[in-house]
């Protein structure tokens, strides 16, 4: 499934951006890893920084700073708030 209007995955926020997780595009196996994270629909999240085309994606959820390849950013669908 590709994002709506009004969804951008998490790899195409800003730093600083906050926005709430509308779903993730993947299999059960990526669905249960984030959702360990605490990343799972209705879930606030805000990104905190990238490195310019490579590297880790870190958001923070819950006071926590999490890293997350580039990869797995594209599969998790953002709602901007």
């Amino acid at each position: 499934m590709e994002p709506t209007q009004k969804e951008i995955t998490l790899d195409q926020m800003a730093a600083g951006q906050r926005g709430v997780v509308s779903r993730v595009i993947g299999g059960h196996g990526l669905i249960r890893r984030l959702e360990n994270l605490g990343i799972r629909p209705g879930q606030e999240i805000k990104k905190v920084s990238a490195m310019l085309l490579a590297g880790p994606v870190v958001v923070k959820i819950h006071g926590t700073d999490i890293a997350l390849g580039r990869g797995m950013a594209r599969k998790i669908l953002i709602t901007l708030s």
